[in-house]
């Protein structure tokens, strides 16, 4: 490779990083070493928040039902319960949708269920 080439490449390799790290404070913008560390770091992080994401979104639809469900006279752990055990294979996020824009139907579920 020419001389010319690699400089033009390695220009390249570094606007990259650079234009990953748009936004972050300080050096971590401008400073090439910077910048690619925080970018390694920011990737670590949003790696692990993607799966954290699908923990929280479940425990809210958890909270959600259990406190709809405790209107009704039962406690989330026995709705759920009964639910396995009359074969209803409804999941907690569609239950959580049903909640918010349809609660008649969600009691209708609870009725079938006790």
């Amino acid at each position: 490779m020419t001389r010319v080439k690699r400089g033009i490449l390695k220009n390249k390799r570094k606007s990259k990083i650079l234009k990953l790290a748009k936004g972050f404070r300080n050096a971590r913008s401008t400073k090439f070493k910077q910048a690619k560390q925080a970018v390694i770091k920011a990737g670590l992080h949003a790696f692990a928040h993607r799966r954290k994401n699908k923990r929280e979104f479940r425990k809210s639809w958890q909270i959600t039902i259990s406190a709809f469900v405790k209107k009704e006279g039962l406690s989330y752990s026995k709705f759920i319960d009964l639910l396995n055990k009359k074969n209803i294979g409804i999941n907690r996020k569609m239950m959580a949708e049903l909640i918010k824009n349809n609660p008649d139907a969600m009691k209708r579920i609870i009725e079938q269920v006790k």
